[in-house]
């Protein structure tokens, strides 16, 4: 059974900094792409970051470069999302996702949700004004 666990979140001040984790477990984590997702009310849900199985290659989305970092650990099964200067319209559930890697060679990191076959449950960020 394919399992990702959120955790981290939290009440925050902007300008604060918070790190979230996803442990995984029952997937090849190492075959896996990892990405990070936000959903916040009344709004779609929207690309944060994606790290590729040996984190040499890192996507952001707009709203977040230069202030969030994806990282991970494939010796712990678990993704990074270290998140600096925080603000208000951060303000979100956060999702950590697997996307299977099937090709030998990846072009480019997935952004789109149904790119992702596996999802978290989800970690409430609240950044206060």
């Amino acid at each position: 059974q394919r399992q990702l666990v959120e955790s981290g979140g939290g009440l925050v001040q902007a300008g604060d900094s918070m790190r979230l984790s996803c442990v995984t477990s029952g997937l090849i984590f190492p075959s896996h792409i990892m990405g990070w997702f936000r959903q916040a009310p009344g709004k779609e849900r929207e690309f944060v970051a994606a790290i590729m199985r040996n984190s040499g290659t890192k996507e952001y989305g707009d709203s977040v470069k230069g202030r969030f970092t994806i990282s991970r650990d494939n010796n712990k099964n678990t993704v990074y999302l270290q998140m600096n200067n925080l603000k208000p319209e951060d303000t979100a559930v956060y999702y950590c996702a697997a996307h299977p890697i099937r090709t030998v060679i990846v072009t480019s990191l997935p952004k789109l949700e149904h790119e992702y076959s596996y999802w978290g449950q989800g970690t409430q960020v609240t950044v206060a004004s």
